[in-house]
């Protein structure tokens, strides 16, 4: 049969019609093990036409279905055909295993990277996809992915550094500079739900320099520990109660912002005073016993419907984010009714004055879940060091119950 044409599909539709039996078209003259066939189906009210990859192989014919007619034109099936198809029928491989073979766009690369961020469980998908969607429409949403050059992103991140937004500009950075990585290593990996593949040969945003890191010293002394954990329990200005609870377990336990912020039910063990997650920004599960301080608390605490201890003030079926808590802290700090700290400093403050309360630093690493290369430390136990940061965390409840006390005395005095 000679190539087909758009008058001889609209005739062919018609016949259809009349007749009420199925027709076959192949575009294409010759013979060999594969063809591009229009299938056209008379139906009640209608004639389908499906575009359909046709393959003879080992005796049996099998199809693979391309798009509809008319949506999609005889010259874009062609297109299809040719670059998904024609190939895999020539070395004598199945239709099966073909998909969509165009490189991807800059989109298709972020909604993947994003896309695998929220299977991973990583609480900053949201964050990161904001900033890549801004990103991609000033690169070209719907560019290939591997035509992005270096100096592209440089002009994209310059703005924003010129402006003085230095962390964000860094941010920025990082993001392309993962998305990128992602996508390199994902061109072959069969694990991937990323419907395209995307060609890349180098990352644009490898060669781009980091912001230098300010390594963060602020801490608490012990009267400006009392300052900040008074306010939070009685503040001077009204104020969302998850905001300033949360606030004083980060305090008191000495934990990442993020997996106190999104501390749930399931997580909360009142019998032992643990709290266990699964899974927190190391990636490594970790299960803290908590001083009485904090257990008390937690219990002072109903969880919403939802099971979240500290729940947004806008979206009660979501946490608080721990942007949200940071701008908290900030806002009382303009204020000058806290002294001047981040959430981080927080943390920061804890590994301190624990260490002046006479835990020794590996049981302080522990209780903060930071990076430990021993055995014990590689596989999750739950009970691993279980006695060890409980006596530690006792030491801490007394430390912290006893500046409470002085400060209140000194007061009364």
């Amino acid at each position: 049969m000679p190539s087909l044409t758009d008058g001889a599909l609209r005739q062919a539709i018609k016949r259809v019609e009349k007749s009420g039996k199925q027709v076959s078209l192949t575009d294409g003259e010759g013979r060999g093990t594969g063809r591009l066939v229009l299938v056209l189906k008379p139906m009640p009210r209608r004639v389908t036409a499906e575009w359909m990859a046709q393959q003879w192989r080992d005796g049996k014919r099998s199809k693979a279905k391309l798009g509809n007619y008319p949506s999609m034109s005889l010259a874009q099936a062609r297109e299809v055909f040719k670059r998904d198809y024609a190939n895999l029928i020539q070395k004598g491989r199945s239709i099966k295993i073909a998909s969509d073979s165009r490189p991807g766009t800059v989109a298709d690369l972020f909604e993947a990277y994003v896309q695998s961020l929220k299977e991973n469980g990583k609480p900053s998908w949201k964050e990161v996809e904001k900033g890549l969607n801004r990103i991609a429409d000033t690169l070209g949403s719907n560019r290939p992915a591997r035509e992005i050059e270096p100096d592209e992103v440089a002009d994209v991140i310059r703005p924003i550094y010129e402006r003085g937004a230095r962390a964000m500009a860094d941010h920025v950075r990082s993001y392309i500079r993962s998305a990128y990585s992602w996508g390199m290593k994902s061109e072959h990996d069969y694990r991937t739900t990323s419907p395209r593949r995307f060609s890349l040969v180098y990352n644009p945003a490898a060669g781009i320099p980091t912001e230098p890191k300010t390594v963060g010293s602020r801490w608490l002394d012990e009267d400006e520990f009392v300052r900040l954990y008074r306010w939070l329990e009685c503040p001077d200005a009204p104020v969302h109660p998850p905001y300033t609870r949360a606030v004083r377990i980060i305090m008191l336990t000495g934990q990442r912002v993020e997996e106190i912020a999104r501390l749930h039910v399931d997580q909360w063990d009142a019998t032992e005073g643990v709290i266990d997650w699964s899974k927190t920004k190391s990636s490594r599960p970790h299960a803290i016993p908590v001083p009485s301080l904090a257990a008390d608390l937690i219990e002072s605490i109903k969880p919403n419907k939802h099971g979240w201890f500290f729940s947004s003030a806008m979206d009660p079926s979501k946490p608080v984010s721990h942007a949200t808590l940071y701008s908290f802290i900030w806002r009382q700090r303009e204020r000058n009714v806290i002294p001047i700290v981040t959430n981080r400093d927080l943390r920061r403050t804890w590994k301190t004055l624990a260490g002046k309360a006479g835990i020794s630093k590996e049981i302080r690493d522990r209780i903060q879940n930071h990076a430990l290369h021993d055995v014990s430390s590689k596989s999750y136990d739950r009970w691993n060091y279980m006695p060890e940061k409980r006596a530690g965390m006792e030491k801490w409840d007394q430390f912290v119950k006893a500046v409470l006390d002085k400060n209140r005395n000194r007061r009364a005095g």
